[in-house]
């Protein structure tokens, strides 16, 4: 039988989602939690495979087992089993047929910016930080140059092994709550440290190195060489991925509303 499943971890401690030898993965904590519960070997498949130190407030896994256990006991029991940096929100059972990456219709990411003189130590790992001024308005008009199908290759990470750079980008924005920028993001997909690459071109406007126009231009010229340094993974979140409703997934698959500002934050 196939289920899917709601997990939210803070990947500070993890090298990441994916497994890999001898250094600890999500993925890993997950599979060993799971089959934990099942008495024999799990296999979690992500809609998205985040980098050492992202974190998620809303990653959507699926997984077949031949175990029969009440719904309850998958959440319940993973979480007895799981590092306290991990927890299950919600699982459901879904047809053969669901895919969690294949059959996602799109990914949302925010990413977390302090933006003062000195840094805080008590959300280090969960917020980026940057030292100097930035101007709202600048931020704002250089992400909606983001939105819209275009080929992403000046965003994209140099060891990136998506097949194709071109992604489309739905929702694109900047906000403010005080000293703590947020920046969201939803596209069908993301390549390898887009996001985080997107970050760092939009500080450089908002820092007044650039005009928002270069947004354009490093979209045109697919060269990530003259793109801005990729933002560290500190405050980036994976907040949600949309599936069609003949899943019948639940309608909030985060514990969140997507985002960790208020809406009308500006």
């Amino acid at each position: 039988m196939r289920f899917a499943l709601g997990v939210e971890y803070d990947g500070a401690g993890f090298c990441g989602w994916q497994r890999q030898p001898d250094v600890p993965s999500v993925q890993e904590a997950l599979e060993s939690a799971l089959g934990g519960v099942a008495g024999e070997a799990v296999t979690v498949t992500a809609a998205g495979r985040t980098d050492r130190g992202v974190h998620a407030s809303g990653q959507v896994v699926h997984f077949d087992t031949q175990a029969q256990r009440p719904l309850s006991a998958w959440v319940r029991g993973a979480n007895a089993l799981l590092p306290r940096e991990v927890a299950v929100l919600w699982v459901q059972p879904v047809p053969d047929a669901f895919h969690a990456r294949f059959c996602a219709h799109s990914r949302s990411y925010h990413y977390l910016l302090l933006n003062h003189a000195v840094r805080n130590a008590l959300m280090a790992g969960r917020w980026g930080w940057y030292h100097l001024p930035l101007d709202l308005s600048l931020m704002r008009q250089g992400a909606q140059r983001l939105l819209g199908h275009h080929d992403f290759s000046a965003f994209r990470a140099a060891e990136c092994q998506a097949k194709s750079p071109l992604k489309t980008v739905l929702h694109s924005e900047v906000m403010r709550e005080g000293e703590l920028l947020q920046f969201s993001f939803t596209a069908d997909a993301f390549l390898q440290h887009m996001v985080r690459n997107m970050v760092g071109a939009l500080v450089a406007v908002g820092a007044g190195r650039k005009p928002p126009s270069w947004i354009s231009d490093l979209l045109e010229s697919r060269d990530r060489t003259l793109g801005a340094p990729t933002f560290p993974a500190d405050g980036l979140y994976l907040t949600g991925v949309s599936y069609g409703e003949e899943w019948q997934l639940p309608a909030r698959t985060t514990r969140y509303d997507g985002a960790f500002l208020p809406p009308n934050a500006d």
